[in-house]
C-alpha cells in the first residue's frame, strides 16, 4: 500500500496517530544518541557510536520490515531495532555501559560496544525459536562491511526455501521464501571490497535483500571524494540496473529527511524483493551526523562551518517535524512539549540501566569490604588491609575489577595466616560465579555440541571393495544429501565437474544446482552465504577450493563465524561447516599449511584435519549431527590414494577431539597430523632398521584438541616427545606443544628436551624438489629422531654427521 493510499484508507486520526508514533520513537532515539554521548565524556561507559542524523530512514525500513525478515546491519540502526520493537531505551543504556547479563542487555550481555544490535534466534538451551513469528537481526560486528557477506546467505536462504518448501515444512524458518534479508551500511564502508564483491554476487544470483546506504558524505573524518569514484555509490553502480537486456537491481535514490518519499521507496523496494526475489540498492541520501562519527572525536574538526549549518537545517528529524506541522498533525508547541517530556524519559531510563548495571556491583563490594574487615582483626597486616578496605568502600561506583583485584592483593599479604582460607574461597567463588559471564559460549553449550556425538566406526564385509579415496566422500555425500534436504553444498568448481577432485562427481546431475552449486571466484562471500544460510536452519557446507585461498575469507572466519555464538551469549549460531583441502602439491601457492595462522584467528570453530577421506567423510557425518561450525581440511595428495569403501556411508561417525594412534613404539612418540603422517609412517618403518621403535599418534582435530588427553598417556611410557608438522617453524607446533606439555603437563613424563620438525620458514617452492627442500621428508623425520636418540645413547646410535 503507497503512502498516498494508506492516507486514503485509514482515518485521518489514525494516520496521525501513527505518523506522530514514529516521531516520538525518533526523538527518543535521538535523545539516547545526545544522553549516550554525555555518558561516555563522563565516564561511565567506554565508548559510543550512535544513530543520530539516520532516525528517518530507519522508520521507514520498520515499516516494510514483516515478521521472518532479517536484518544484517551496522552500529547505527538503533531507531530501527527500536521501531520493531526489540530494542528498549534501557536496553540501548545497558549496552552502553556493557551490562554482562542477557535480561538487561539481550544483544550481547555486554560482550559488544553498544550499536551492535541482534534478536534472540535460540532459546536458552540452544533450541531454535520459531523465526517466522518474530523480527529478525542478525548479530552486528564492528569490522566495516563485514555484515555483507552474511547478508547474502541469509537472503539466498528465502530463495532456497521456495524452491524446497520440503526442507522445511513447520515453516519455522520461512514462509515460502517470502522473506527479505535487509542490509544497511554507511556510505564510505560501500569503498570495501567485501561490499562489492556481495552486491556482485547477489545480482548473480538474484535473491531477494534490501540494501540501505545511509549517505552521510563522511565516513569517519574523511569525505565522500576520497572514498568513493563521483561520490555516489548508486551512480557508479547504474550498471547493476536491472533492464530487458538482462537481470540486475532496482536501485532506488531518496532522500533521508523525506519521511513520505522513504516510506514509499522501501515499500516499493520490498514488494520487488519479497514478490520477484530481486535485490534492490536504496541509496538514501542527504544525511546528516550531529555529534560526528562517535565519541572518539569531534566532528568539528573536519566539517566546514558551511557543513555544520547545512547540517542543522537539514537534520531529518527537523524536517519530519516541519512536515507534521505543515500537515497540522501536530503544532510546533505540542511537539515542544512531547520533546521534552521524552527527554525526560529517556534520562529516567537511563538512570533505572546504570542503578541495575550498578547494583550488583556495590553489593558485590560490601561483600568484600566485609570480608576483609574480618579478616584484618586477626592478621599482622591488620593496618594495610584496612586500608584496602577503605580504599574499596570509597568507590562511589565500582566494577567488578576494581573488587577482585583487590582481593586478590590482600590474599599474597596473609598467605601464612588463618583468614587465607576465607579469603581464597571468596576469590575462587567469585570467578566460579562470574567468569562465564565474560567467557561462555565460545562453543555450543547445547545438547547437540559435537563433543557429545559419538563415534561410529566405518563397516566393511567381504564385498567392500578397493576405491579411489575420493569415491569414498562422493559416496558418503550422495547418502548425506539423499538423507537430509536441509543440506546444501557450493563453492568453484564444485557443481558441473563435481569439484576439483571429483568429490561430488554426478551429485549436481541426481540432486539439482541448487543444492550442489557452482559459484564464482569470490571466497569471502562463499563464506559469507554459508554462515547466512545456517543462521535460517539449513546446513550448508562451503567448499574454498585450496587452503591457500582461505586467507580471502579469513576475516569473516575470524570476526564473524567464530564470534556467532560468543558475541550473542548463546542465543544465535550459524553451524556451517566450510570444506577444503590443503597441504602438500606444488608450489607456493597450492601446498600451503598455514595451520597456526588458522587456529589462532578462528577460535569458535572446530579445525579438523584428517589424514584420509574416509575420516573426513566420518567429520562431516558428525558435524551434521552437531550444532557447531567446523573447518575441514582434506588432504590434497590423498584423492586418488586406494581405501576401501564403507558399507554404512552417511552413518559412520569420526569423533572430533580424540586422537588416534596409528602405530605403538616404546622410544619416542611422534605427533603430526594430515598429509605429513604418511611421511610419519614411512620413517617409522625405517627406523625400526635401526632399532628405534616410535609411537605415531594422528591428532586427527586440531581444534579441539585431544580432549581425553591420550598423548600424555603415550609420553607416560615413551618419555620422549617429536612434534612433526608442516606448518611455518612455530605454527601448530608451538600450539601442539603448548597443549601437550601445559594443558597436560606432559613434561612430567620427558627425559629429553620436546622437539618439534616443521617446514621452512618460507613458502614451498615449485615442484617436487621445491616439495622436499621446503617441508618435512621422510629422511628428516628419520634423522630427527635418530638425533633425539644419539642423546640419550650415543654408542647405540653415533652421530650420522
Amino acid at each position: 500500500m503507497s503512502q498516498k493510499d494508506k492516507k486514503e484508507s485509514l482515518s485521518f486520526e489514525d494516520f496521525k496517530s501513527e505518523v506522530l508514533e514514529d516521531y516520538r520513537i525518533a526523538r527518543i532515539s535521538r535523545e539516547c544518541s545526545l544522553l549516550g554521548r554525555r555518558e561516555v565524556l563522563t565516564g561511565k561507559a567506554k565508548f559510543g557510536i550512535f544513530g543520530d542524523g539516520k532516525e528517518v530512514p530507519q522508520l521507514a525500513l520498520a515499516k516494510a520490515f514483516k515478521d521472518g525478515d532479517f536484518r544484517s546491519g551496522y552500529y547505527r540502526d538503533q531507531t530501527f531495532m527500536m521501531a520493531i520493537g526489540a530494542l528498549s531505551v534501557e536496553q540501548f543504556f545497558a549496552g552502553l555501559f556493557g551490562h554482562a547479563d542477557l535480561d538487561f542487555d539481550p544483544m550481547s550481555a555486554g560482550r559488544q560496544m553498544g550499536g551492535h544490535f541482534a534478536t534472540h534466534s535460540l532459546d536458552e538451551n540452544g533450541n531454535w525459536k520459531k523465526l517466522t513469528a518474530q523480527k529478525n537481526s542478525s548479530s552486528d560486528i564492528s569490522p566495516t562491511a563485514g555484515q555483507m557477506p552474511r547478508l547474502l546467505g541469509l537472503a539466498q536462504a528465502s530463495k532456497y526455501y521456495r524452491e524446497f518448501n520440503e526442507a522445511d515444512k513447520d515453516e519455522n524458518f520461512s514462509v515460502k521464501g517470502n522473506e527479505i534479508a535487509w542490509g544497511t551500511i554507511g556510505n564510505a564502508s560501500t569503498s570495501e571490497g567485501l561490499f562489492f564483491e556481495t552486491i556482485n554476487a547477489a545480482g548473480v544470483l538474484q535473491v531477494p535483500m534490501v540494501m540501505s546506504v545511509w549517505d552521510d558524505q563522511y565516513g569517519i573524518s574523511v569525505h565522500a571524494k576520497h572514498q568513493t569514484t563521483k561520490e555516489n555509490i548508486s551512480e557508479i553502480l547504474k550498471g547493476f540496473q536491472r533492464d530487458e537486456n538482462g537481470n540486475g537491481y532496482e536501485i532506488i535514490r531518496v532522500m533521508g529527511w523525506d519521511y513520505v518519499a522513504l516510506i514509499e521507496a522501501y515499500e516499493r523496494a520490498a514488494k520487488i524483493a519479497r514478490e520477484e526475489h530481486v535485490p534492490v540498492l536504496i541509496h538514501v541520501q542527504e544525511l546528516t551526523q550531529p555529534q560526528g562519527h562517535s565519541t572518539s572525536g569531534s566532528h568539528e574538526r573536519y566539517k566546514s562551518k558551511e557543513r555544520l549549518e547545512w547540517e542543522t537545517e537539514n537534520d531529518c528529524i527537523l524536517k519530519m517535524r516541519n512536515w507534521i506541522v505543515d500537515m497540522n498533525f501536530a503544532t510546533a508547541e505540542e511537539l515542544d512539549v512531547l520533546d521534552k517530556n521524552l527527554k525526560k524519559e529517556v534520562l529516567e531510563a537511563k538512570k533505572n540501566a546504570w542503578k541495575a548495571y550498578v547494583d550488583p556491583f556495590k553489593a558485590e563490594q560490601t561483600e568484600l569490604v566485609t570480608l576483609l574487615n574480618e579478616i584484618a582483626q586477626t592478621s599482622a597486616n591488620k593496618v594495610f588491609i584496612e586500608k584496602y578496605a577503605q580504599d574499596l568502600a570509597s568507590i562511589k561506583e565500582p566494577i567488578r575489577k576494581d573488587i577482585i583485584s583487590v582481593a586478590r592483593k590482600v590474599l599474597r599479604m596473609i598467605v601464612k595466616e588463618d583468614g587465607r582460607l576465607k579469603l581464597a574461597q571468596f576469590i575462587e567463588s567469585y570467578f566460579n560465579r562470574f567468569q562465564s559471564k565474560y567467557s561462555s559460549h565460545l562453543y555450543s553449550q547445547s545438547d547437540l555440541k559435537a563433543a557429545y556425538v559419538e563415534e561410529v566406526l566405518p563397516v566393511y564385509d567381504e564385498n567392500s571393495e578397493e576405491v579411489d579415496a575420493r569415491v569414498v566422500l562422493r559416496d558418503n555425500f550422495e547418502a548425506i544429501f539423499a538423507k537430509n534436504n536441509k543440506v546444501l553444498i557450493f563453492g568453484e568448481d564444485s557443481g558441473t565437474i563435481g569439484d576439483v577432485n571429483q568429490g561430488l562427481e554426478g551429485l549436481q546431475e541426481r540432486f539439482g544446482s541448487s543444492r550442489v552449486a557452482d559459484v564464482g571466484i569470490r571466497e569471502a562471500t562463499i563464506l559469507g552465504q554459508g554462515i547466512g544460510m545456517a543462521m535460517r536452519g539449513l546446513r550448508p557446507i562451503a567448499e574454498i577450493q585450496y587452503l591457500d585461498y582461505l586467507l580471502y575469507a579469513i576475516q569473516i572466519m575470524s570476526d564473524d563465524l567464530a564470534t556467532v555464538q560468543y558475541r550473542t551469549s548463546g542465543r544465535q549460531k550459524a553451524p556451517l561447516i566450510v570444506r577444503t583441502r590443503g597441504h602438500r602439491l606444488e608450489g607456493i601457492w597450492h601446498s600451503g599449511s598455514p595451520m597456526g595462522m588458522i587456529i589462532n584467528a578462528i577460535r569458535g570453530i572446530h579445525v579438523l584435519v584428517p589424514r584420509d577421506m574416509t575420516k573426513a567423510a566420518g567429520f562431516y557425518n558428525t558435524l551434521l549431527e552437531s550444532d557447531e561450525p567446523a573447518l575441514v581440511i582434506e588432504c590434497l595428495n590423498g584423492y586418488r590414494l586406494k581405501e576401501k569403501l564403507p558399507t554404512n556411508l552417511g552413518d559412520f561417525r569420526t569423533p572430533i577431539g580424540v586422537v588416534e594412534t596409528l602405530r605403538e613404539g616404546k622410544d619416542i612418540t611422534v605427533v603430526s597430523y594430515g598429509s605429513t603422517l604418511r611421511i610419519v609412517e614411512q620413517a617409522a618403518k625405517e627406523l625400526l632398521e635401526v632399532g628405534i621403535d616410535i609411537e605415531v599418534i594422528d591428532v586427527q582435530s586440531l581444534l579441539p584438541f585431544d580432549v581425553k588427553h591420550d598423548i600424555v598417556k603415550s609420553l607416560a611410557k615413551t618419555n620422549r616427545l617429536l612434534v612433526v608438522d608442516e606448518d611455518v617453524p612455530g605454527g601448530a607446533s608451538a600450539y601442539i606443544l603448548q597443549e601437550i606439555l601445559e594443558v597436560q603437563n606432559g613434561y612430567k613424563h620427558l627425559d629429553s628436551s620436546p622437539q618439534t620438525l616443521a617446514a621452512k620458514a618460507h613458502r614451498p617452492s615449485y615442484g617436487t624438489d621445491g616439495d622436499y627442500f621446503s617441508k618435512p621428508s621422510t629422511e628428516d623425520v628419520f634423522e630427527k629422531i635418530y638425533s633425539i636418540m644419539n642423546e640419550v645413547n650415543p654408542v647405540q646410535y653415533p652421530s650420522l654427521y
